[in-house]
């Protein structure tokens, strides 16, 4: 190794650790940057002092991930606009359920939708109302939206389109999508189950006046009333639906690439005479696009110096090997709440191979998002949009519900893991 390479090496490993430590802090001190600037920011430096050309930077992004992501947002963005998701809430809060009931059937509803339109865009659209609704009717709204931000992160984990680290695995894996899902859904479903009986308990017993129909109380936060969501519109949300249900049945039963039929269904949706491609443009996360594209130039320029694969190859010769599920589990559990769970995956799918470990990290990176406030952007959402409607969640009433609830669907995936055939 020349001088000139073994500088340009450290050089990679200083950019790789700072950015890494963006992403555990949130950002980067005294600097106005959140994870995706810091992302962007290290791409930039790897080409700034490089150790990659434009071209080879270009060739790092996982194009397919990208476009599978970005097409999904469209999908989602459709759904927003055409008020499916507000007209779902509102279905589901005005069932004449007491309060128990209609907690699982929350916990249902989001787990399903965000198996499909992702976790994030769920928590979005429906902590909002979901605030609104249980305190119009005198129901502790905390339950409710701690439910959905657990439940949102455990149903995307039973499809591969459902959250952007899932897509990630299986674009670089190559997973068959149908296969993914048979071994994903039992420990999901399973995983809902355990999320609602733990709130059940923990929040009490039901009360006899947690029923529908209840007055809206008088100490409301400023400006309830005029919550404001997209109306419902049969015709967008229809044509939406369409595209989605296509796409699902496109996955489950070709081999038509899912990034090309997710984005023939994306143009479809922008053709239209109603709904400005602008306003659908609103909707896409961009920042999280750039996360991604950042990230994989600077995971790609570390690769390139040895160094990832030295270390694996040493953890091997003390008898920890990234293909047993034990360690892959702790490493999952570990890293995605150090990192957040996409450059947690990122870093650990170089050194994995097989469906089998792809479908491990896959359910256990998304698991372990509920551990921490900080585990998920689903958890931040939630939190966030609640304060708005001016209920107040901090980490530790998140930690009473998220800790116990990862613990128990982490147990379980592993009994799961361990059971013969």
């Amino acid at each position: 190794m020349t001088p000139e390479h073994g500088l340009l090496d450290w050089g990679i490993v200083t950019i790789f650790v700072t950015v890494y430590a963006g992403m555990i802090l949130g950002g980067l001190p005294r600097l106005k940057l959140d994870r995706s600037g810091v992302a962007l920011l290290g791409a930039i430096a790897v080409i700034g002092v490089g150790a990659m050309s434009t071209g080879q930077a270009a060739s790092a992004v996982d194009l397919p991930t990208v476009l599978l992501l970005f097409s999904f947002m469209v999908v989602s963005a459709q759904m927003r606009l055409g008020g499916f998701y507000t007209a779902v809430t509102h279905r589901v809060a005005a069932l004449p359920l007491g309060r128990n009931a209609l907690l699982g059937a929350l916990i249902g509803v989001a787990g399903v939708l965000s198996a499909v339109f992702s976790n994030d865009i769920i928590c979005l659209a429906m902590t909002p109302l979901v605030a609104h609704l249980c305190l119009q009717r005198r129901l502790d709204p905390v339950p409710f939206l701690l439910g959905l931000a657990c439940a949102a992160n455990i149903g995307s984990a039973a499809t591969l389109i459902g959250n952007p680290q899932n897509m990630l695995i299986g674009a670089v894996l190559q997973l068959p999508f149908g296969g993914y899902v048979r071994q994903a859904l039992l420990p999901v479903a399973l995983s809902l189950g355990l999320l609602w009986a733990w709130l059940v308990w923990a929040s009490g017993r039901e009360k006899p006046g947690d029923t529908c129909g209840a007055a809206m109380p008088a100490d409301l936060p400023e400006g309830f009333g005029t919550l404001q969501a997209p109306p419902f519109d049969a015709w967008q949300t229809a044509k939406g639906l369409a595209v989605a249900t296509a796409l699902m049945l496109i996955f489950l039963f070709t081999d038509w690439p899912r990034e090309v039929a997710a984005l023939v269904g994306a143009g479809v949706l922008l053709l239209s005479r109603r709904l400005h491609s602008s306003d659908v443009m609103g909707f896409i996360d961009w920042p999280l696009l750039v996360l991604f594209i950042g990230l994989f130039v600077v995971n790609h320029a570390f690769e390139s110096t040895g160094l990832a694969g030295q270390a694996v190859v040493w953890l091997a010769a003390q008898g920890v090997h990234l293909a047993d599920p034990g360690v892959l589990l702790v490493a999952g559990v570990g890293l995605s709440n150090l990192v957040s769970n996409v450059p947690a995956v990122m870093l650990l799918l170089p050194h994995l191979s097989g469906p089998d470990a792809g479908v491990t990290l896959a359910l256990v990176s998304t698991l372990a998002g509920n551990l921490l406030l900080t585990g998920s952007i689903a958890n931040l959402i939630v939190v966030d949009l609640a304060q708005k409607s001016g209920v107040a969640i901090d980490w530790r009433m998140h930690a009473r519900v998220g800790v116990p609830v990862t613990l128990l669907t982490l147990g379980l995936l592993w009994g799961w893991l361990r059971w013969p055939g």
